[in-house]
């Protein structure tokens, strides 16, 4: 009552006010911050599909289980591998371990680094920002990324491999004066040193196909400069949340160095963090065979992409020579002169390997893993044939 008496009716009315106004700022960040959210276009799950009948299981899973026996044999391969059709899983193995100084082994929720199969995931969340009116897959880069030095380049570049640019893990490899190894390389400072070291295109923009990881580390931070979240955020938000993928993520090198899966040479022999690891977008993303079963069946959900953009997708961008292997956006193809189109993306990164496949006719996935490096991983295609009609070579007797 005192206070109330010294003071003058103003001043009471002016404490009032910036009490309410305190209180309207944390209310307001915390819309907006929702509102981020909210306003992301995010992966959305395949309904539910059409079972298999248990004796047309029985019958791949025995096909399945002769090749798996025969790639790997006496158990060897040392990784993850699953084969599924309409989202059902028909045959998964699980081999090897995933640390072997602490003798750990893999099983299905085992995350291992897929390589450049996180180009697809990159390539996804891309897509999904230009379906949703955010971004146009022909806009200029430097439109987005200010300090973008390549005028010509637009994302569409960026995802079909045609910006001409250099592969920044050979523009930083040798020269002080460009990068210093002993310094941890991230996708900002590959834009710094683009913007400021001179680095010229390897060849003019959109006159050839040539595949390169610097592309994918650029979209990576056009995914953060839209979404204003750092990438492993924006695909924790768009992608694996809302796909139920609990067991996939972006790799810290900070957070995670000492607890991710290591790689491993042919002869067991582990390989280290480099300069090279902290770069995403092109690599970098963990996962299972099972995630990335959800990961395929989203992307070959109805309402993926509106319908002119889809076709995009899968379109060949590579057509200076006259061949059957192409590129899509984010995908790579081989279109046989039959008609018959594969679909696919494989990885090589440190020991890890990587193959994901998805036979669209056929609503098939095929997915393998491996944290120690061979070559075998690819091989995977040739189950192809047990499903449609792809031309790989597929002996079931010797």
């Amino acid at each position: 009552m005192n206070f109330i008496k010294k003071a003058n009716i103003p001043q009471i009315l002016f404490v009032i006010l910036v009490l309410s106004s305190c209180g309207k700022d944390k209310n307001t960040n915390a819309t907006t911050a929702d509102t981020v959210e909210d306003t992301l276009p995010k992966m959305k799950p395949m309904l539910q599909e059409k079972k298999l009948p248990a004796n047309y299981v029985t019958a791949i899973k025995n096909r399945v289980d002769y090749f798996y026996n025969r790639n790997w044999p006496n158990n060897t391969m040392n990784g993850s591998f699953l084969v599924a059709r309409n989202g059902e899983i028909i045959y998964e193995k699980y081999e090897g371990y995933a640390n072997k100084n602490e003798k750990t082994e893999i099983d299905k929720d085992t995350p291992l680094h897929i390589a450049s199969v996180s180009k697809v995931l990159t390539a996804t969340a891309v897509l999904k920002l230009v379906n949703a009116g955010k971004i146009d897959l022909d806009q200029k880069v430097n439109t987005i990324l200010k300090t973008f030095p390549y005028p010509d380049v637009t994302v569409r570049m960026l995802l079909n491999h045609r910006s001409g640019m250099r592969n920044y893990a050979y523009f930083t490899d040798r020269d002080k004066s460009i990068w210093d190894r002993h310094n941890q390389l991230t996708n900002q400072d590959i834009l710094n040193i683009m913007a400021t070291k001179d680095i010229g295109l390897e060849y003019k923009t959109d006159t050839r196909f040539t595949y390169c990881n610097t592309n994918y580390a650029m979209l990576a931070l056009i995914i953060e400069k839209i979404t204003g979240l750092k990438y492993k955020d924006a695909m924790s938000q768009m992608i694996f949340k809302p796909l139920g993928m609990t067991h996939s993520y972006v790799f810290d090198i900070d957070k995670d160095r000492k607890t991710a899966v290591p790689s491993y040479k042919g002869n067991n022999v582990e390989i280290g963090i480099d300069y090279l690891d902290a770069v995403y977008g092109d690599k970098n993303v963990y996962s299972t065979p099972r995630d990335l079963l959800k990961f395929d069946r989203a992307r070959n959900a109805p309402g993926f992409l509106k319908p002119a953009l889809l076709k995009e997708v899968y379109e060949g961008y590579s057509n200076e020579r006259k061949g059957e292997k192409n590129y899509g956006l984010g995908i790579r193809m081989i279109n046989w002169y039959s008609g018959q189109h594969f679909y696919f993306h494989n990885g090589w990164w440190h020991g890890n390997t990587s193959s994901y496949i998805t036979l669209q006719k056929e609503n098939v996935t095929i997915i393998a893993l491996s944290n120690k490096f061979t070559r075998k991983t690819y091989a995977v295609r040739k189950l192809a044939p047990i499903f449609g009609d792809y031309p790989f070579v597929f002996k079931e007797i010797e």
